[in-house]
């Protein structure tokens, strides 16, 4: 085999934060050579391969009607996707490729569990992407071990080993359906170690001995920690026309370094009016600038800035803070202007924030963000965690506590040192550069 005639087939998890990190995994693989296609799933959530015209792409369907996607909690759609939904789909899309391409692998996101079995049936090798923190990966996957053995502590203590994660930070400790995550977890560590080699998108110097933990779990598989994905995208052959700026970092432009709070909660995450309007008195009641990333739709019941008080908008926009749908969030991370994040800690928007040396206010939603969070705190020291009530005083002493206690406390110090190891690892002789040359190497042997 070699790169250019070898076809890889990519199967993300149709949610925003599992979509975007395969799609810059399939950009870094496509410069290494690869030729490459991405499977989705109709309908829900699809990519725009006008933005990837080097990729092909195919949908599949998924036998889900409309009710089923808008009624159940993702863990219900992931469980029943992999339960029968999308086996037959997938099974004729990949046979369809195997007889047209020399196939390398098939990639697929961990939570599609039942995709070993169509690897297996036309002999490829199928790799594991796991789009999020890898302690938090371990301790979840051995989440219902601990329980059948009657080890778990309450909610309060420290997780068996896992000492610095609480049991309370796994989410199917406190799901309404703990049983169904728990199958799912199960699945997904069976048919991992069923798999032939496993991607994070982290790296050696972030997460070293839970790499070490993962690698004794896997073994024999390879482990390859790939990460940060975002950093590695390569440039494009022709420029796009200039566009102007985004709003606000024309806004940011004016203001001085470090004074403003970024704020941002992600994709999924939804407040109910009450927080909302905490949160925007403890922003304005903090007396620092602030950009806060509102999507239409966060809040529950608003289309999307109804239920701040009248005359807020108006009151606040301006010199002390910029309201907006959307923001360019990488860049706004490293524009000189940002001081701080108030984030939900996914993993994109964290490592992102690593990747800039931007200290964290943390004040995680659902999923593996609790664990994400906890490290933030607990492990690297590079943010604090918010409360679990938004409440205005509370937000407002978070925010303080953030911007005026970084630089004193050693938070600058430490977050600088993680962006510059983060720097270092994809430059030649990195832990990152040799991790996918290792991966490269990989799928081109037979």
């Amino acid at each position: 085999m070699n790169g250019p005639n070898v076809r890889l087939i990519l199967f993300p998890l149709p949610f925003e934060g599992h979509i975007n990190p395969m799609l810059h995994l399939a950009q870094i693989l496509h410069s290494k050579g690869f030729s490459i296609t991405i499977i989705h799933i109709h309908h829900i959530n699809p990519p725009h391969p006008s933005d990837y015209p080097n990729f092909t792409f195919r949908s599949i369907p998924h036998a889900l009607s409309h009710s089923d996607i808008t009624a159940r909690g993702v863990v219900e759609i992931i469980t029943l996707m992999n339960d029968g939904r999308c086996v037959e789909p997938l099974r004729k899309c990949v046979s369809e490729l195997v007889a047209a391409s020399n196939i390398g692998c098939l990639i697929t996101d961990a939570h599609w569990h039942f995709t070993q079995s169509v690897a297996d049936e036309f002999q490829i090798r199928r790799v594991v992407l796991r789009t999020g923190n890898i302690s938090a990966f371990l301790a979840m996957v051995g989440l219902p071990d601990l329980r059948r053995k009657g080890l778990l502590p309450s909610s309060e203590d420290p997780l068996p080993d896992f000492p610095h994660l609480r049991v309370k930070d796994l989410p199917a400790v406190k799901a309404q359906c703990p049983l169904l995550i728990e199958q799912l977890l199960s699945s997904i560590l069976i048919q991992t170690k069923a798999s032939s080699a496993l991607i994070f998108n982290s790296f050696n110097d972030l997460e070293h001995e839970p790499l070490l933990r993962c690698r004794q779990l896997f073994s024999p598989n390879p482990i390859f920690p790939l990460g940060p994905f975002h950093k590695q995208l390569p440039r494009t052959q022709t420029s796009p026309p200039p566009q102007p700026p985004h709003s606000s970092l024309s806004w940011l432009n004016t203001k001085p370094r470090k004074s403003v709070l970024y704020i941002s909660f992600g994709t999924l995450a939804t407040i109910d009016p009450h927080e909302f309007v905490e949160i925007a008195w403890g922003l304005v009641n903090s007396s620092y600038c602030f950009l806060w990333v509102v999507r239409p739709g966060m809040v529950s019941g608003s289309e999307w800035l109804e239920s701040l008080p009248d005359g807020f908008v108006e009151m606040v926009v301006g010199e002390r803070g910029l309201i907006v749908k959307w923001a360019p969030q990488r860049e706004v991370l490293a524009h000189p202007a940002i001081g701080g994040f108030w984030t939900h800690n996914g993993w994109n928007s964290t490592i992102e924030s690593i990747c800039e040396g931007v200290p964290m206010l943390c004040y995680p939603c659902l999923g593996d963000q609790m664990a994400n969070a906890r490290y933030v705190s607990d492990v690297w020291g590079i943010g604090f965690l918010l409360g679990d009530k938004l409440e205005r005083g509370e937000i407002e002493k978070g925010i303080r506590k953030l911007m005026t206690e970084r630089e004193n406390g050693g938070i600058l110090t430490r977050a600088k040192d993680l962006k510059e190891k983060a720097d270092c690892c994809i430059k030649e002789g990195g832990s990152t550069f040799q991790s996918m040359q290792n991966l490269v190497d990989f799928i081109l042997t037979t």
